[in-house]
Parts: structure tokens; sequence; C-alpha cells
């Protein structure tokens, strides 16, 4: 009788190939996030859009309002709004992937396979809530009368590029928070911080331009600004050498994400 010997990925190209045998695990552990997160909640899915709707009032008021920034031919609350979206996509991620391993420490301390299913899953679960705040904002563009051009169909470019982001920081967030509980503190001060030296509530334009380089070493700066390009007809052109910047650096967190991953992989069941 033929023997299964199941190994946690003792060759590369043998983990890479269990990632795709059990590739139906990520469907349920994405699923099962999805019915969690919305549960026994009074709004259920209105959650997804009021939070970066309010977020927009606030930044509209303080920003537009009271500082005086301006937005060119574009409304303020549908530029702060375009650049909400890839903002939420990567906190949420961030969040939901760096806290993964552990809020699913009972499956992993039981059975075998792939751990980089888990934050995966949190990714797909984060582009529901994305999903639906671009359904807000096309409402919020609609009341506005301000409508994409063919540069819409560019949109896929930076949403990777911002997924590529939240799966790195989310690696490395996930590996370490298995053997850190500290790090579950950490990935809320992240986000706040981020928030605010992204250019989420501002047009990047307002950077010094002798500054322009080292503030794209934010991934999210060429991230949102190309979200405003390929939404918002009329926005400036996109720094491509900037956004170059923001991309490769994206790759590169991913990278190193992976490799860390990969590493502390094996101790993950015997810590957590």
């Amino acid at each position: 009788m033929a023997e299964l010997i199941i190994e946690a990925g003792r060759v590369e190209k043998q983990y890479w190939r269990n990632l795709w045998s059990y590739r139906e695990l990520l469907y349920f552990l994405a699923w099962r996030d999805i019915l969690a997160r919305y549960k026994q909640t009074v709004m259920g899915v209105a959650w997804s859009v009021l939070r970066p709707f309010a977020t927009m009032v606030v930044f509209t008021l303080v920003f537009n309002k009271l500082a005086k920034l301006e937005s060119g031919q574009v409304p303020y609350p549908v530029m702060v709004f375009a650049a909400m979206l890839p903002w939420q996509l990567f906190a949420n991620a961030l969040a939901e992937c760096g806290n993964s391993l552990v809020g699913n420490a009972n499956l992993i301390s039981k059975i075998y396979f792939p751990r980089l299913l888990v934050p995966a899953g949190a990714i797909v679960t984060s582009l529901v809530d994305f999903a639906i705040s671009l359904v807000m904002l096309a409402v919020l563009m609609g009341w506005y009368g301000f409508w994409p051009d063919w540069r819409i169909l560019t949109l896929p470019l930076f949403l990777l590029i911002a997924l590529v982001a939240a799966m790195g920081g989310g690696l490395w967030l996930a590996a370490l928070n298995v053997k850190y509980r500290d790090f579950r503190i950490v990935v809320p001060f992240i986000v706040q911080f981020g928030l605010y030296v992204s250019p989420v509530g501002f047009s990047s334009a307002i950077v010094p331009e002798q500054w322009r380089l080292a503030y794209s070493l934010n991934p999210l700066a060429g991230v949102i600004e190309g979200f405003r390009w390929a939404l918002l007809r009329g926005q400036a052109a996109i720094d491509w050498t900037g956004f170059a910047l923001s991309g490769a650096l994206a790759a590169l967190i991913l990278a190193g994400g992976l490799w860390f991953f990969r590493k502390t992989e094996r101790t993950f069941a015997d810590i957590i």
C-alpha cells in the first residue's frame, strides 16, 4: 500500500506546488473571513463605505475649507475619496494580513498546509471592502457629474502595486506577530501614521520639487497619485520616475516579506 508523507515544504518547488494543491483552502479561508466580518452587525457592508466617507468629510473640512488647499478641476471630495480607495485597501489588507496567523492559531497548530494561504486569504477579504467603496466612488462622481476617461483602463496596474505593498508588509508583520505580540499594537500605529504622510487629503503636487524623489520612498504615494490619474480626468500627469521607485520598493518589500515568512514558517506551529 502506498504511503503518503506530507512535509512542510522541504523543497522549495514542492512548497509552491502545494500552494496550488491547497487552493480550495484559500477560497474557504477568504469566504469564512468575509462572513465573520459582517456577521451580527447592524449596518453590515455599510461600514465599508462609512469609514472612508467619514474620513473624506473630515479631510474636506480641514484641508479644503480651513487650510484652503485646492484640487484644480476635480471636486475636492472626489479627489479625497479616490485616494481613500487605495489607502483603505492597503490599510485593511496590512492589518488583516498582520493578524491572520495569530487569528488562526488553532488551525495552524493542528494540521499542515502552506501557511502563506492564511495571509493571502486576508488580502482577498480586503478586496471585498475595496469593491464596495469603488461603487460608492462611482455614486459620488455621478453626483458631481465627473466621469473618468480612457485612463481608467490602467487602474488594475495601480491596484496590483497596492496589493503587492500590502502583502509584502503583511507577511513581515504576520511572521513577527507570531513571536512578538507587540506588533498587534504596531500595526494600528503604522496605519494611522501612514494616513497623514500619504497624499490622501492633499495632492503630492504641494510637495516641493527637491523632496519629490524622497517622498516617493513611500510606496503608497505613487499608488495614490496613480489612482487619481486613472480615475479623475484633468488630473496632472504622473511623475513616472517617482512611480517607478514606489513600485520597485513595493516589489522589494514583497520579496523580503516572502523570504522572511518562509524562513520562519517552520516554527509557527510550535510558537503560536
